[in-house]
C-alpha cells in the first residue's frame, strides 16, 4: 500500500499563490506518475498537473503558465506551485500516485483551496 499526505492548502485572495505538498510513503514502485487533481463543488474531479518519475509534465489548458509541478524523487514529494490564483481555482485538491506496473492507484485525502476576497 502507499500513503499519500497533503499539506498546504488554503484561503487566499485573487493573484495570490499557495504551494501544496505531497508526501508519499509505503511501497512505491521507482516508475510512476504523480499528480494533483481537483474537484469543485457539483463538478467531477480533473487532473490539474502530472509529473512522471522520468520528469514529463502535463497540465490541464486552465492552469498553463500560472501552476508549476515538480517532485522530489528521493523524498518521494510532489509540489504544486500555484500563482495568479483564480477563484475558479476553488476546489478540494487531491494527490495521487499511479503506478505504471500493475496500474495501481493511490489517493490523498484532499486539501481544501480557496479563492476568495
Amino acid at each position: 500500500q502507499v500513503q499519500l499526505v497533503e499539506s498546504g492548502g488554503g484561503l487566499v485572495q485573487p493573484g495570490g499563490s499557495l504551494r501544496l505538498s505531497c508526501a508519499a510513503s509505503g511501497s512505491i514502485v521507482s516508475l510512476n506518475a504523480m499528480g494533483w487533481y481537483r474537484q469543485a463543488p457539483g463538478k467531477q474531479r480533473e487532473l490539474v498537473a502530472g509529473i512522471t518519475s522520468s520528469g514529463r509534465l502535463n497540465y490541464a489548458d486552465s492552469v498553463k503558465g500560472r501552476f508549476t509541478i515538480s517532485r522530489d524523487n528521493a523524498k518521494n514529494t510532489v509540489y504544486l506551485q500555484m500563482n495568479n490564483l483564480k477563484p475558479e481555482d476553488t476546489a478540494v485538491y487531491y494527490c495521487s500516485l499511479k503506478h505504471f506496473v500493475g496500474g495501481n492507484v493511490f489517493w490523498g485525502q484532499g486539501t481544501q483551496v480557496t479563492v476568495s476576497s
